[in-house]
């Protein structure tokens, strides 16, 4: 483990990093462009190379678990009770881990984190493998809540990196959106492999050297790692900051439709015979999710964060009414899949604005803690929605079930206009005049060079 990089003092400036750079690129479409110029940053390519390997076996951990405990043990609600024991243990101990990471460093917290979580992984499988008392599986995957936030640790990186470069970290936001799409749309495909081809525990094992080996490799990348503020100068508490409690409230609704689409899809397979085709229907939405981050990365968006916030849960709330339909209209999975592709569409873009505003209503030096919150809130929404669902496709029908996303959808847009309405926010002019130290919610508008502006 390579040794920590000290805070930088008080009296010292905080260092400056050179903003993206805008070199014309003829050589390449226009919508790779602006990847190519965010790649072009000096340490991002290899810090975003280690994140994504170490961020993979997010989707297969949960997967794996299930395999593994309901292959031994012949129960799927011991399986279920285990990974839901992992979600609550994940929701109270990760904005603690992430308060570390702030305060201690990326590198300092994140290696030692991930050792204790993949030691509990590791602990698990030796549990199950050898016959433990159920007690023990609870135990062993109740420690691996420390896995430190990794999407949120190379978001914050590119803020540090791309500090006053508003259209740049829309770009960045955008390609790391994709990348959770991605991530978690390839992970359970690649834990299901391992653990039908190899052995039951595969998935486990595989999960953990990849994540094992992406953490110590992104935290190898010092010269991107943003600094740590020191303790004197530390800002409040973010669940504090103007127009963070109803962000993190669109967040848990947000999360239910996540959770709920889920499971109802998955009910909706099983109801038509084609349980185990589920998994490649909910592909097409993160498909769908994944393409649209890329696409509202490439062509930039236009005016503050907060003023587009309400119109991409908009979109969202109305795209999800067309899975309902699909499952109404037809029990064809060809058709619920295209449907779920086209809904999947807005998911990227309500995402991506998501941490955008968190960004800007995060204290200084915070962030990784707030990035974490709102994270935190998603998983709440997607246990609150998994188990609505559920009920709703048991007691009712399948069908009737995917009323549940679109009703939670419904429920972010109207907390999202309640707040906008309430001025919970940060200033127009972009500080708010209650905490110090948050960032602006607009950056200065760039020289006149014809390249766009995003808020």
């Amino acid at each position: 483990m390579p040794s920590p990089r000290p805070p930088v003092p008080s009296d010292r400036p905080r260092p400056s990093r050179p903003l993206l750079p805008r070199p014309p690129l003829p050589a390449l479409p226009a919508p790779l462009r602006p990847y190519a110029r965010l790649f072009a940053v000096p340490g991002a390519l290899a810090f975003t190379l280690g994140n994504l390997l170490a961020r993979l076996p997010m989707g297969m951990f949960s997967v794996s678990a299930v395999v593994m405990i309901a292959g031994s043990r012949g129960s799927y609600a011991l399986a279920g009770a285990v990974t839901a024991t992992g979600l609550a243990a994940t929701a109270l101990l990760a904005p603690r881990v992430a308060r570390l990471v702030d305060r201690y460093g990326q590198a300092r917290v994140a290696v030692p984190a991930t050792l204790v979580a993949a030691l509990g992984g590791l602990g698990l499988l030796l549990c199950v493998h050898y016959g433990a008392p159920d007690w023990t599986l609870f135990a062993s995957y109740a420690a691996t809540a420390t896995t430190p936030n990794t999407g949120g640790m190379s978001r914050a990186r590119w803020a540090y990196l791309l500090k006053g470069d508003a259209e740049a970290l829309h770009t960045a936001n955008s390609f790391e959106q994709a990348a959770d799409e991605l991530c978690f749309m390839l992970g359970p495909v690649l834990a299901a492999f391992l653990c039908g081809t190899f052995f039951p525990e595969a998935g486990t094992l595989v999960g953990g050297v990849l994540l094992v080996t992406g953490v110590l490799l992104f935290a190898a990348q010092r010269s991107t790692e943003p600094p740590v503020m020191p303790a004197h100068r530390a800002q409040r508490s973010p669940l504090t900051s103007p127009g963070m409690p109803p962000l993190l409230a669109v967040c848990l609704a947000t999360g239910a439709v996540f959770g709920a689409t889920e499971v109802v899809t998955i009910a909706f397979a099983d109801a038509h015979g084609h349980r185990t085709a589920a998994g490649v229907v909910l592909a097409f939405q993160a498909a769908g999710s994944a393409v649209a981050g890329l696409v509202y990365g490439a062509v930039g968006a236009k005016g503050p964060a907060a003023r587009r916030y309400p119109w991409c849960l908009a979109a969202m709330a109305a795209l999800l009414t067309l899975p309902l339909l699909a499952a109404a209209l037809s029990g064809a999975l060809p058709l619920l899949a295209a449907a779920l592709l086209v809904a999947g569409s807005a998911t990227a873009p309500t995402m991506i604005t998501t941490m955008t505003l968190v960004q800007e209503r995060t204290p200084e030096g915070r962030l990784n803690e707030g990035m974490t919150l709102a994270v935190t809130g998603l998983l709440g929404g997607i246990a609150a929605g998994s188990a609505t669902g559920g009920w709703v496709a048991e007691h009712l029908s399948p069908t009737a079930g995917y009323g549940v996303p679109v009703a939670a959808a419904a429920t972010a847009l109207l907390l999202s206009v309640a707040a906008a309405g309430s001025g919970d926010r940060p200033s127009r002019g972009g500080t708010s005049d209650k905490v110090p130290g948050l960032r602006p919610s607009r950056a200065p508008s760039p020289p006149p060079s014809g390249t766009r502006h995003t808020g």
